[in-house]
């Protein structure tokens, strides 16, 4: 900011602890006494004070606080299947993502961030309610026609700072379910994004390679012809309708698994659809179709504060780069997509900067699970990977209850209040509820989230003392530098994602400090430890644990 463009020192970032601390007591204090409406009225007044404590500045500082400060922005810029060897700050010398970088460097970069789960739909679960999914039966790979899996009476994370006054949008890959089952894609479609939270939604409703292959903007179909209806079916193909497992000269990107059924824009899907052909989207145009939403987001709302939930599809498959991409890797679709995704994300940070917002905007970069090559269409992701490492030191991948499934690339970034520097703390997504419930002066306690502002603010190094992973309903338990994979039937390999997934007939013991890579299994040698872990493991999860659904591609 002008007249106070230095990073936050000790004291300042002591300050600043204090200042949202302060905040907090009087929120709740005021709720109890006051009643909620009457708090709401003063929250401008405290933020006053807390800006004068953040930045202890002169001048126009001083002013901006006088005016009323309010809190900051939230941006969550989520990537799908984003490896954590994926980017350059975390080592990555083949595949470039200097904007990703930018965020790293000028910010701070987490080596023991996580998301919750090694596959997608858990992890953003997560993310948005603050419960560990595991606890929830249907936070598994859903289906395009999958009802909503969120209670519209739960709290979420977009409702908590839709209550503090902030305006929240979603623009991206939802695959968290709509409606009850029952959807009628030619009428408006809920409950959905806008019935957990969310003021604005413009999303797919689950993945890139599942149908309907159409955009939804607060529940409706966007570019929808009345007269060429919407009908979609997982199990049974429409009359007349061809399929890639019929067809296959019809397609121009061949299925390897499971994806051989609707075949949209030369490329077969999992499920069948018919109809909607105005509204369909081009698959080479999707980046920078959800980049322009999230861009002109941040414009409408730049008054603020907002929260916007920015999740991109790269690189999940299909992985269809916009020809301006094409072929500049050397690594074949998914490289380029990624390098795709990277300039979306330095678009997208330009945006803020043009808007005046990066001083006043708390950025979280990060990734929903780990990388896969081949998941589902050749590609050449395999053929042309070279000596780039997606995994990085880890083990397994996406699937995988191996470190590889969730220890993921973890990012945050305010410009002017973060410290650029690296941490240590074990962190996950999970925590981002009760973190930014605690920034935003909302009730931070919300289920298996951890307040842990500091360590995402930098102020602290101190994480979580315990996490439990989970893949496929399968899980596994950290605690410091430890880590538990209790025995799962089931092949140790996933042949066809060519995966580890972290089976075994017995317990398996990691140190992560001395063996980053899990190669040397401690449980027959470390007796004691390994009954603690199964002690505290069993506090948390139960002994029913063993009770898992098989993993299933398709």
């Amino acid at each position: 900011m002008p007249g106070c463009n230095r990073r936050l020192g000790a004291t300042n970032r002591s300050s600043l602890s204090r200042a949202l601390l302060t905040y907090k007591i009087a929120m709740e204090q005021l709720e109890g006494n006051v009643g909620l409406y009457r708090a709401k009225c003063f929250r401008n007044f405290l933020w006053t004070l807390v800006a004068g404590l953040i930045w202890g500045c002169g001048g126009k500082q001083q002013e901006a606080a006088r005016e009323g400060m309010r809190p900051p922005n939230i941006v969550v810029i989520y990537l799908d299947d984003l490896g954590y060897g994926d980017v350059g700050f975390n080592g990555a010398s083949e595949l470039k993502t200097p904007n990703m970088d930018r965020l790293a460097s000028e910010g701070l970069k987490f080596t023991n961030g996580y998301a919750t789960s090694a596959t997608c739909t858990p992890s953003r679960y997560a993310l948005l309610t603050g419960v560990y999914p595991w606890r929830k039966k249907e936070a598994k790979i859903l289906p395009g026609t999958a009802p909503l899996i969120i209670d519209t009476a739960q709290r979420t994370l977009p409702g908590m700072l839709r209550e503090q006054g902030y305006h929240t949008g979603i623009v991206g890959k939802w695959h968290l379910g709509l409606g009850d089952g029952q959807v009628d894609w030619n009428r408006r479609i809920a409950p959905g994004p806008n019935e957990v939270g969310f003021d604005y939604s413009f999303i797919m409703a689950a993945t890139q390679d599942r149908v309907p292959t159409v955009y939804i903007r607060d529940g409706r179909v966007v570019g929808l012809d009345p007269e060429d209806p919407i009908s979609v079916d997982y199990e049974n193909n429409f009359p007349g309708q061809p399929s890639g497992l019929d067809h296959p000269e019809l397609v121009r990107m061949q299925w390897h698994h499971g994806h051989n059924n609707s075949i949209v824009n030369g490329i077969p899907r999992i499920g069948y659809m018919v109809g909607g052909q105005a509204a369909q989207w081009k698959d080479e145009d999707m980046a920078d179709t959800f980049l322009e939403e999230a861009r002109k987001y941040v414009k409408d709302h730049k008054e603020g504060p907002f929260f916007l939930y920015y999740a991109m599809q790269q690189p999940h498959v299909p992985r269809t780069p916009h020809p301006r991409f094409e072929g500049t890797t050397g690594m074949g679709p998914r490289g380029d997509v990624i390098a795709e995704a990277d300039w979306c994300v330095g678009e997208f940070m330009k945006t803020l900067e043009a808007e005046g917002l990066l001083e006043n905007t708390l950025i979280v970069l990060t990734s929903d699970n780990g990388p896969v090559l081949n998941d589902g269409y050749y590609d050449e992701a395999v053929e042309k990977l070279g000596e780039h490492t997606p995994a990085g030191p880890f083990r397994g991948g996406k699937y995988s209850l191996f470190e590889a499934g969730t220890h993921v690339p973890l990012v945050t970034y305010w410009k002017g209040n973060i410290e650029p520097g690296t941490s240590e703390a074990l962190v996950c997504q999970v925590d981002l509820m009760a973190s930014l419930a605690a920034l935003a002066g909302a009730d931070a306690r919300q289920g298996d989230s951890e307040d842990l502002l500091g360590a995402f603010l930098g102020q602290s190094g101190e994480g979580r003392e315990t996490l439990v992973i989970e893949a496929t309903s399968r899980t596994a338990f950290r605690k410091g530098d430890w880590v538990l994979i209790p025995p799962y039937a089931g092949p140790a390999t996933n042949t066809q994602v060519d995966i580890e997934l972290g089976n075994s007939e017995v317990f398996q013991l990691y140190n992560l400090r001395e063996d980053i890579g899990q190669q040397n299994n401690l449980a027959g040698t470390r007796s004691g430890k390994l009954q603690e872990m199964v002690r505290e493991f069993e506090q948390i999860r139960g002994k029913d644990y063993g009770k898992i659904q098989a993993l299933e591609l398709k």
